[in-house]
């Protein structure tokens, strides 16, 4: 009897996983899928601005009244754009953008908690772990490069908010960066294609998936190495495409000024290095190379004795960051299609000019977010908050509507985007459902 080596094993065997079917597993849990209806947009880029922005300050303008002031807000306001857009001064480069942008002035969600709101914001739920939003529209769409994730989160050290819980484990959230950390050296983690050459590796993940699929042959719900297997599969491809798209020593010089790379340090007095303009490219380059939902994270927004400060630094941190890339996403033709979000977790109650304190705490009730591209209303503003900016009053939209909004704009329904787990079907807007803002569409 002729001995076969593991390789002539693997590609010839009808009784094993075989070498060819290792990849069709994965990319069947990757494929693009078509969207329910027709989709506005094709992707999504998250600007999360973790701690809680101060609407009052940024988009949510208060005009004066009579001899009083500006109510809540120390800057001043001006009009941009055809559209009249009002926006703060501490906005310049983001606000030459104003025809772009829907500015959502009705938010609020159902917590001032950081950690609990933080994570409704992503999941759906403040209180359990469940899928990212990144990981639904991974699992309802797939992803148009098989050597790509789906979901692709930058700059984050909290794994609950790209988690995909309990989907397939192909669609969780591939982290890049740590909060706090450098980006100019952040890399995809355990993505290393240095050490081994790739043919050296594919030997050894055919044996390695080989044994894989003999154990799980004996299982009676193999779910969980079917998972192992499809993203170890994953791991391999991205080795090929990734480490160019991390490389931007082919970026122009004038490209690297205009996002501000490696030149931002965060607010006075701290030593965090957040580089978010590094952090906003990378996302320009995997939305062109096809990553279905790519989010981008600045922390520190949590502004309380320091709030005139840090706002301040804030904004100059990543004004100029974002003004580049929808720049960049209209000049080459994927704004259009590309849905940008800004926001974070709350908002914050308003400085005024004759209060003697610097200090702003945390407000659920009203805040703001706006979005760009991806089939919305440029220069248009849905909803309000009180003459104090303390409680949204018109138009408003629960993280649960937003959430719905953005399935709905990338062609899938959030009532029916389900997910059969522990005996009942779960969706992202959990069982009280979240409605479509279509007041917001183009």
């Amino acid at each position: 009897m002729q001995q076969l080596d593991r390789r002539h094993f693997l590609q010839s065997t009808s009784c094993g996983f075989g070498y060819l079917a290792f990849s069709g597993l994965a990319d069947a849990a990757s494929t693009e899928r078509k969207p329910l209806f027709p989709a506005r947009a094709k992707r999504v880029i998250f600007l999360c601005m973790s701690g809680g922005p101060a609407q009052l300050d940024t988009f949510d303008y208060k005009p004066q009244t009579g001899k009083k002031p500006h109510p809540g807000s120390v800057y001043s306001f001006s009009q941009h754009g055809q559209s009249g857009l009002w926006i703060s001064e501490l906005m310049p480069e983001t606000a030459k953008h104003a025809d772009k942008l829907c500015v959502l002035n009705g938010m609020h969600a159902d917590t001032g908690i950081h950690a609990q709101s933080f994570l409704q914001l992503h999941t759906g739920d403040r209180l359990r772990e469940r899928p990212s939003l990144g990981s639904w529209i991974s699992y309802g769409l797939g992803t148009p490069n098989h050597n790509l994730p789906g979901f692709i989160s930058l700059n984050t050290s909290r794994p609950s908010v790209y988690s995909s819980a309990f989907l397939p484990s192909i669609h969780n959230g591939t982290p890049i960066g740590v909060n706090g950390e450098n980006m100019s050296e952040a890399t995809i983690r355990n993505v290393d294609p240095a050490r081994f050459s790739l043919s050296e590796k594919r030997k050894q993940l055919d044996y390695t998936q080989f044994l894989n699929q003999n154990h799980a042959s004996h299982r009676n719900d193999p779910a969980g190495l079917d998972d192992a297997i499809q993203s170890m599969e994953m791991g391999f491809r991205m080795q090929t495409a990734a480490p160019d798209l991390l490389d931007l020593s082919n970026e122009s010089p004038a490209t690297l000024e205009r996002y501000r790379v490696g030149a931002q340090k965060g607010p006075v007095g701290t030593c965090r290095m957040s580089d978010f303009g590094r952090q906003c490219l990378l996302a320009r380059r995997f939305a062109e190379a096809g990553v279905r939902f790519i989010e981008v994270n600045h922390g520190s927004w949590d502004q309380h004795k320091n709030h005139r400060r840090d706002l301040e630094a804030n904004c100059e941190v990543t004004d100029a960051p974002i003004a580049a890339l929808l720049e960049d996403l209209e000049q080459r033709g994927l704004l259009d299609d590309t849905l940008v979000v800004w926001g974070g977790e709350f908002g914050r109650p308003g400085l005024t000019p004759d209060n003697g304190k610097n200090e702003t705490g945390h407000n659920a009730n009203g805040f703001t977010f706006w979005m760009a591209g991806g089939g919305t209303k440029g220069g248009h503003v849905h909803g309000a908050t009180d003459p104090t900016g303390a409680r949204a009053v018109e138009g408003k939209v629960h993280f649960r509507d937003l959430h719905a909004t953005i399935l709905h704009l990338m062609g899938l329904d959030a009532e029916h985007l389900t997910y059969s787990h522990a005996g009942r079907r779960h969706r992202l807007t959990g069982p009280e459902g979240g409605k479509v803002v279509k007041e917001v569409f183009a």
